[in-house]
């Protein structure tokens, strides 16, 4: 699948590529990112590649993130009305202001304007909601959204790291009150983290929200870089984060992505790209690059197609325990239906159901 293969975007016309470049790493405020001319690079690349989305938030590396992306790609580059730009609000870059962060109204729009500013553009292609604030109601931030599209400096809007009950009581708000809808999701979705299959995934295809999964290497413990040969001796970019996911488990799903890159003659990068790319559900995998060698490599994913066996090898050593009632609820179909086939297999009656119809009355 060449990166020009367009897509749209949840239950919307928008139209981006099956990867989205991720801008968490523009700057060297954190220790860890590219320089302004490595972001730039990389950007020019990703665009020369075919495509198009680019995902920021005011609060990467302190803002200097969207303005890199702004001084590279705002209103005065030609190809700014090719980008789908987006950014997210939520983030405090002002920590004695206690209204410079969060989802308020007063928050939204100061973020938004700041927001704008730094990317030099008249207008946001996507605004998300970086976090569930639980200390303002709902309803202010579906409305203070909806302003933002009717005044023109907002284009489309969807939510981020935010528990499934209140992303559906968002979205059946706003259709009822006739504010502009969600129209994407974007949550952490990896080999190593699938408990988002309980409920986020569920309700996003229920509720027609585009998927665009973050940290899909998880921070690079996927990426080929760690293996069992090399625990405790490869250092991490970022420390405790990505050590901490080091264990038992990580190198069993590490041993199967090197068999399947060895099968696919691939790097284990891509195959796990390729694994969270074809989820039931996911529009746009969003990808971080702090080199142009990492892009390029992450950019082939598009190019592996796994095997239905190489799927199920995947799925199987990567099996998360997921809440209830999302295990109890796939054996419903054996008292639903029982004595009907379920997944090939004849399914038995329910222990306690009646065994006529005169003992059912």
């Amino acid at each position: 699948m060449p990166l020009n293969h367009y897509v749209t975007l949840g239950r919307s016309g928008l139209r981006v590529s099956p990867l989205c470049l991720g801008a968490m790493t523009f700057g060297e405020e954190l220790g860890w990112g590219s320089s302004v001319e490595a972001s730039n690079a990389i950007m020019d690349r990703f665009l020369e590649r075919g495509g198009n989305f680019i995902d920021t938030a005011n609060a990467y590396t302190r803002g200097h993130s969207e303005k890199i992306i702004g001084d590279h790609l705002g209103r005065h580059s030609s190809r700014r009305e090719r980008v789908v730009i987006a950014t997210k609000f939520f983030g405090n870059l002002f920590p004695s202001d206690p209204n410079g962060g969060g989802a308020s109204r007063k928050a939204m729009v100061s973020q938004c304007e700041e927001s704008l500013r730094r990317l030099q553009t008249d207008y946001i292609d996507l605004y998300w909601m970086h976090c569930w604030d639980m200390h303002t109601p709902i309803e202010e931030t579906l409305r203070a959204m909806d302003d933002l599209v009717r005044s023109g400096k907002v284009r489309y809007v969807g939510v981020s790291d935010t528990p499934a009950w209140k992303v559906a009581q968002a979205q059946v708000t706003a259709h009822f009150r006739s504010w502009t809808p969600l129209v994407a999701m974007q949550i952490e979705y990896s080999l190593l983290e699938r408990t988002v299959e309980g409920e986020l995934m569920p309700m996003a295809l229920e509720l027609g929200l585009g998927v665009t999964p973050w940290s899909p290497l998880k921070s690079g413990v996927l990426s080929g870089k760690y293996t069992r040969e090399n625990a405790g001796k490869q250092k991490a970019d970022r420390g405790a984060w990505a050590e901490s996911a080091l264990n038992e488990k990580t190198y069993g799903i590490i041993d199967v992505l090197q068999r399947v890159a060895k099968e696919q003659d691939t790097t284990v990068a891509r195959v796990a790209l390729a694994w969270v790319q074809g989820r039931p559900g996911v529009t746009s995998t969003i990808i971080g690059a702090r080199t142009l060698e990492q892009l390029d490599n992450n950019l082939g994913a598009l190019d592996v197609r796994l095997t239905p066996e190489q799927v199920k090898a995947l799925d199987e050593v990567s099996t998360p325990t997921l809440d209830f009632p999302a295990a109890f609820l796939q054996g419903a179909p054996t008292f639903m239906h029982g004595g009907l086939t379920v997944n090939g297999v004849s399914a038995p009656a329910w222990p306690m159901a009646p065994k006529s119809d005169k003992e059912r009355w």
